[in-house]
């Protein structure tokens, strides 16, 4: 029976509120060697909604808040809701242009962005109409030891602030008198602004609701069904990201957990960061649990302190899930890799493996309010359980739509002949008797060669299964003759040979994958070009292939 959760019709401000007055005391962020409470949070998050009064923001302003996993941005996200603001989320390391087109698209007046990239702000500012402009340090927040330690480390890097304001003196503006004000914002007005692909591949500004965030909040709780008061999260997923905001923030926020926050992840010592910090919830890409099966400062080490290792963003291979389990199970940890679906329009996960689930190919079973259906791509009509079509789904974490994009918007929501709108994802799966999901493909990354559908993620299945690969991905090299030629490329574990292996996956593959669906060709890399987010840039493969 379909599970029913009731949602509060507030702001997000006003679900942490009530969040940090139960929880108090309690660690909300662990950030460089400093505690830092649910008390304390509330009190930087009010006085930082008073200072963005003083600056002049008003309700529907929209804030762009352009920072790293540090303290500072999740006081931004809820001060920024507390007046009815909207939070316009982008990524640091955006190039100089999309982060204009970003603040142009939202007519954005106010920026608070990470200080070393100071020397682009300058240049965004000249450029714009923007009326603040706050250069934020990730130093701020830290204990004094570690707050020594990065100001030595970052001598050689520019320290001016190019005339900006610094988070202190931004702060410092605030007026006690705005101090109780608070907008009470409903359920359906915009609380952030995130940016995604999207289901055509355009970036597009996608608007998340009040109600977005609170609901994937309770359902995450609900769907993992272990999450407990004081447990650590390790908070690696970028505050600008569905999951990083929604599931390592909010959600932490609302069962009362710390949130281990850094501004900087490095993935080739994800381990040390696992030992230093001893989280009881990770979660992350598959990049990063693929990186801890080719570590081995592990050996030896106890993982007890784990009790849910949860995978999303992107698909992770079955074979990759099964080498998971054993490693942790060996290390004394023993939950198993539970692996999500969803996407940015939905704020991130919609569905989720079982804790007791054996299946290493689903991606779980739908959040409780969360309805799924499998479609013909063309004809529109539902298809049978088993058969692979396009995933589309509704549910209260579904976008309002896409800023300023009423075409984009009415392509990927739409209103069906049983009265209620649904999201069209893009991608294909199948549905199992018992409404299990199972992903199969991004829609565009589907390959057709010689008219036949091929699907990369089935090949990268079975290559995945040789015990040399660490990772591997699959493309379509556009051909003349056939359309699209399938070509795998194969980073190897350290002291593989490139020869056999070769060998040894084409013969894998004669045996699992049918002969029109086989590479061409296996090309052995050093490493994968990434998206902003951590997964593999498969159009950047296909770029480099064509240049050849």
């Amino acid at each position: 029976m379909k599970r029913h959760l009731e949602y509060p019709d507030r702001s997000v401000y006003d679900h942490f509120r009530k969040c940090a007055l139960e929880y108090g005391s309690l660690s909300a962020i662990d950030y460089y060697g400093r505690s830092i409470s649910y008390r304390e949070v509330l009190r930087e998050v009010n006085r930082c909604a008073c200072a963005l009064i003083a600056a002049g923001v008003e309700k529907g302003d929209s804030i762009s808040i352009c920072l790293p996993n540090i303290p500072q941005a999740v006081y931004l996200f809820y001060a920024v809701s507390k007046i009815g603001a909207v939070a316009n989320m982008i990524h640091p390391l955006s190039a100089e242009k999309e982060i204009i087109d970003y603040i142009e698209l939202t007519e954005s007046k106010y920026i608070f962005a990470i200080d070393i990239i100071s020397d682009k702000l300058e240049r965004i500012v000249r450029k714009t109409d923007l009326q603040l402009a706050v250069a934020v340090s990730p130093a701020d927040e830290m204990s004094i030891l570690y707050k020594a330690g990065y100001g030595f480390k970052s001598l050689a890097s520019p320290k001016k602030k190019h005339g900006f304001k610094d988070w202190k003196t931004f702060m410092a503006g605030a007026s006690p008198a705005d101090r109780y004000f608070n907008e009470h914002t409903s359920a359906d007005e915009c609380a952030a602004i995130l940016y995604s692909g999207g289901t055509t591949g355009k970036p597009k500004g996608i608007m998340l609701t009040n109600l977005n965030f609170n609901a994937l909040a309770l359902q995450s709780i609900d769907a993992c069904g272990c999450l407990e008061k004081g447990d650590r999260v390790l908070s690696v997923m970028p505050v600008f990201h569905g999951f990083g905001l929604g599931v390592c923030i909010h959600t932490v926020f609302t069962f009362g957990g710390t949130a281990v926050m850094l501004p900087k992840f490095n993935i080739k010592e994800f381990d040390k960061l696992i030992l230093k910090t001893t989280p009881n919830v990770i979660a992350g890409v598959p990049a990063i649990y693929e990186a801890l099966l080719r570590s081995d400062s592990l050996e030896g080490k106890d993982l007890s302190f784990i009790k849910c290792v949860i995978s999303g963003g992107d698909s992770l291979a079955a074979n990759t899930r099964v080498k998971l389990n054993k490693m942790l199970s060996s290390h004394g940890c023993n939950c198993k890799v539970r692996e999500g679906y969803g996407l940015t329009e939905c704020v991130t996960g919609s569905c989720l493996t079982p804790e007791d689930c054996v299946d290493t190919a689903t991606c779980g079973m739908p959040y409780a309010d969360t309805f799924y259906k499998i479609i013909d791509p063309t004809s529109g009509e539902e298809l049978p359980d088993g058969e692979t079509g396009e995933i589309i789904l509704r549910g209260p974490t579904v976008m309002k739509g896409y800023y300023k994009e009423p075409d984009e918007t009415a392509i990927a929501l739409r209103k069906h002949s049983d009265g209620n709108i649904w999201l069209h994802t893009g991608d294909l799966g199948y549905k199992s008797e018992e409404g299990l999901i199972y992903f199969r493909q991004r829609l565009k990354r589907m390959i057709v060669s010689n008219g036949y559908n091929i699907y990369p993620q089935n090949i990268e299945n079975v290559i995945s299964l040789h015990k040399a690969v660490a990772m591997c991905a699959v493309v379509g090299i556009p051909d003349e003759l056939r359309g699209q030629r399938v070509k795998a490329f194969v980073m190897l574990r350290s002291g593989a040979s490139e020869e056999r292996t070769n060998k040894e996956i084409m013969a894998l593959l004669r045996k699992n994958i049918a002969s029109y669906a086989i590479p061409y060709e296996i090309s052995f890399v050093e490493s994968f070009p990434k998206t902003l987010v951590g997964k593999i840039a498969y159009n950047e493969l296909i770029a480099e292939e064509l240049k050849k």
